[in-house]
């Protein structure tokens, strides 16, 4: 080959092994990050909005590395049994997150922090939940699904219904799977405290176990001040029969010196 051509071939090899190692580290770059997501998750973009899919992957926990700029998490038909505090403090653009269809039985306080300025939607349907408390779900202003979870009616649920935003539809799934009233067992909590208010129920129990609890102290303070007087008077009295026994001018003595101690 000519000495002309081979110096012309030069730049175009040049580019097409520039071009060859840019693709290389892009590839290595894509596979380094799917490497860091869970088996069975992956990262894409869904009408403008960033979303992260970890749906029926068989996680047990909730990932780590989820990119904190995800604004749809779907962690939805899982085996994740309960959230810890701050499952999700690294997701300050979350809008939107599915933990339905897991094995959830239990909310830890805190478990959403950070989430209340921009999430609007959380799917907790479908999985263990008994009973929460309502600082579980502090200042969050999401639309949140409660339904088909083996729900304990009292005074505790009544409190978290009227603290979180129920999402539309989902109240008549949430059904009394326990109470303290068997007759609440298989309804719609809603249609349960239409007619008792499980707080109010509570109160008055507590107020009379309180009374029972103080009339029983102030029956035990009358019993001993009538047995203390009881006996003090059988002591004078006995005492007074002695000194009837004793000479006079002993007894008269010893009578006053009595009197003087009842007085």
């Amino acid at each position: 080959m000519p000495a002309a051509e081979q110096v012309l071939l030069r730049p175009v090899t040049m580019r097409l092994l520039l071009l060859l190692f840019l693709l290389f580290l892009l590839l290595a770059s894509c596979l380094r990050s799917a490497a860091a997501f869970p088996r069975g998750c992956y990262p894409s973009e869904e009408e403008g909005l960033k979303t992260f899919r970890c749906s029926n992957a068989r996680l047990t926990e909730v990932p780590r590395d989820i990119p904190n700029d995800t604004n749809k998490l779907y962690l939805d038909s899982n085996r994740i049994p309960f959230l810890p505090r701050d499952a999700f403090r690294d997701l300050p653009l979350l809008l939107e997150l599915d933990l339905s269809h897991n094995a959830i039985a239990r909310v830890e306080s805190g478990a959403f922090r950070g989430l209340a300025e921009h999430l609007h939607s959380l799917d907790l349907s479908s999985n263990r939940l008994v009973s929460v408390s309502k600082d579980a779900f502090s200042n969050l202003k999401a639309k949140v699904n409660l339904s088909d979870n083996p729900w304990r009616c009292d005074c505790r649920l009544q409190e978290l219904i009227r603290t979180v935003d129920l999402a539309a539809g989902s109240s008549g799934g949430i059904v009394c799977d326990s109470s303290a009233q068997e007759e609440h067992v298989g309804k719609a909590f809603l249609q349960v405290i239409a007619d008792t208010d499980f707080c109010n129920v509570y109160k008055k129990t507590t107020d009379v176990a309180m009374l029972v609890t103080m009339f029983g102290w102030f029956a035990m303070v009358i019993s001993y001040l009538v047995y203390y007087v009881r006996q003090n008077q059988e002591d004078a009295r006995r005492h007074l029969e002695y000194l009837k026994s004793l000479p006079s001018k002993q007894r008269r003595s010893e009578e006053s010196s009595t009197i003087s101690t009842v007085v």
